[in-house]
């Protein structure tokens, strides 16, 4: 596996992570996901721009300049595809971490922290089983903490809502707090009701996701209303369709929540519209 390793390429045995790195001891540093398709990165200045603004949120000095971030990770995808691994016009992720590097540990942050940036490109199909047939889905509550809108490495109640999941059988955990929906473990959620969208506001609660800016831009171009308010669990179980979407999901269908059907148990017209809109700006960008 290639790796960028701040500004430059190494092979994957050849990076080392220091045990008093603080991304290990704190889970103090940002990441980001940037969905790759035909060799192409996808939606990258908006992925950058968001990276830029989780560093600034937690106050961590940034290796490279966004500029410079953008040109290393198209150069990533063109070097992974013409090494042995075969990955030439791939469909994949990108996967980009920045720590606040190595210091001794201390809760406070080091006076000239030294940021430690790790990128890789990771080979993935489409989902298109998911987005064909739809998933399943459990509600549980958000334990979270509440800068959700920070991409950050600490992941822990992310990972254990979507355990959970797993362990019944179902592909994403449902998040609520007091029982408003606010998103998915690793995704945004929407319901449609009578041909109207409602998602989450973006702010504290939930990742300002970039494919859920993209959707909106789609439903708007189709002449859907979209609304920005929050809904209950019970909107959420009554909706006529659900759908969550993420770099690595796009738009999937939920077709049950808790062992219950939503709607009529099957993808519903409304999604299929937006996934069609969506599929068309993928084509787009890989022309």
């Amino acid at each position: 596996m290639l790796v960028l390793e701040n500004d430059q390429f190494k092979q994957r045995e050849d990076v080392q992570i220091d045990p008093e790195d603080r991304g290990y001891q704190f889970g103090d540093g940002i990441y980001e996901v940037i969905r790759v398709y035909d060799g192409q990165p996808f939606l990258l200045g908006e992925h950058i721009e968001r990276l830029v603004r989780s560093a600034r949120e937690i106050k961590l000095p940034l290796p490279l300049s966004a500029e410079k971030l953008e040109g290393k990770v198209t150069e990533l995808i063109a070097q992974a595809g013409s090494s042995s691994t075969g990955v030439t016009n791939a469909t994949g992720n990108v996967y980009v971490q920045i720590t606040r590097g190595v210091a001794p540990r201390t809760h406070q942050f080091p006076k000239n922290p030294q940021p430690k940036l790790i990128g890789y490109f990771i080979p993935a199909e489409r989902p298109h089983t998911a987005m064909a047939n739809g998933i399943k889905a459990i509600t549980a509550p958000d334990i979270r903490w509440l800068r959700c809108d920070i991409k950050s490495l600490n992941l822990l109640g992310s990972a254990l809502a979507k355990q959970e999941a797993v362990e019944r059988g179902c592909q994403e955990a449902i998040l609520h707090r007091d029982e408003v929906v606010t998103e998915g473990s690793s995704t945004n959620v929407f319901i449609v009701t009578d041909g109207m969208l409602r998602t989450h506001p973006a702010n504290h609660l939930i990742l300002h996701g970039i494919t859920r800016a993209t959707v909106r831009q789609c439903a708007e171009q189709l002449n859907l209303h979209v609304s920005e308010a929050p809904f209950t669990l019970r909107e959420l179980l009554a909706a006529d369709e659900v759908f969550i979407t993420g770099t690595t999901v796009e738009i999937s269908p939920v077709i049950e929540i808790d062992a219950r059907p939503i709607g009529n148990g099957s993808p519903g017209p409304v999604t299929r519209r937006l996934q069609q809109a969506f599929a068309e700006l993928i084509d787009q960008g890989v022309k």
